[in-house]
């Protein structure tokens, strides 16, 4: 699973609920199903955005580097 699918899943739960589609009987499974997938997308959120900041580190790094400065 992606991010694209669990946010789709998840914003499909969200609107059946509020809508009242939801029955009694299947509603606590939809709500955990949901707790789920916000775990799931807020990992895959953190992971992100520390990737970028790593991104964002080496590249200043390589920047501020006279050495790196002087190959160029």
């Amino acid at each position: 699973m992606n991010y694209k699918e669990a946010k789709a899943e998840l914003d499909s739960i969200i609107s059946e609920i509020e809508r009242g589609e939801a029955d009694i009987d299947s509603l606590s499974t939809k709500i955990k199903r949901a707790g789920e997938l916000i775990t799931f997308c807020r990992s895959k959120l953190r992971e992100t955005e520390q990737d970028v900041e790593n991104i964002l580190n080496t590249f200043e790094k390589q920047n501020s580097d006279p050495a790196q400065n002087k190959e160029e």
